[in-house]
């Protein structure tokens, strides 16, 4: 079994729920066992601004798959859950970001691990450092010390 890390997002109809039932759809992934989930997290929208905010989490899960048959999963997953891909930064009922994948370098059409830009996305690395902060993603450094370099970028942790 190899560590993964996946992040989720939502701010379609009742994002809590989203994330929530999108935590058991991955429960449910052949070849893959949840091993942590974050809590639950609202952020505002990057990119493009003019829509709800987010509700963002991670998940740590022992996978046996490989990255690209995680991936397959995880898009089959949003697919399940009607997600379409409209335009960047558009709304979405479920957003599947495969993070990073234990022992695994790779840039290619379809996955490029560690995932690019998490490290300059607190809604990413909040919830990652709150099941993982000493996890070191390549030559970036340790999740914690990713996220105390960012500016606050507004992540508020929900209540339960």
């Amino acid at each position: 079994m190899t560590r993964a890390f996946v992040a989720l997002g939502s701010n379609l109809d009742e994002p809590v729920a989203q994330i929530r039932a999108a935590f058991a759809a991955l429960a449910t992934l052949e070849g893959c066992r949840i091993v942590k989930t974050s809590s639950l997290y609202r952020t505002a929208p990057i990119g493009y601004l003019d829509q709800a905010d987010f509700i963002n989490a991670a998940v740590e899960l022992d996978c046996a798959l490989t990255p690209h048959r995680l991936l397959q999963g995880l898009l089959a997953i949003e697919s399940d859950f009607g997600r379409l891909r409209t335009f960047r930064n558009a709304p979405r009922v479920l957003d599947l970001d495969l993070l990073w994948f234990e022992g695994i370098r790779l840039d290619d059409e379809t996955l490029t691990l560690p995932h690019p830009r998490l490290h300059l996305r607190s809604f990413v690395l909040t919830p990652l450092c709150e099941i993982a902060p000493d996890l070191t993603v390549g030559e970036l450094g340790r999740v914690d010390h990713l996220l105390a370099r960012l500016e606050d970028q507004g992540v508020v942790r929900l209540t339960e």
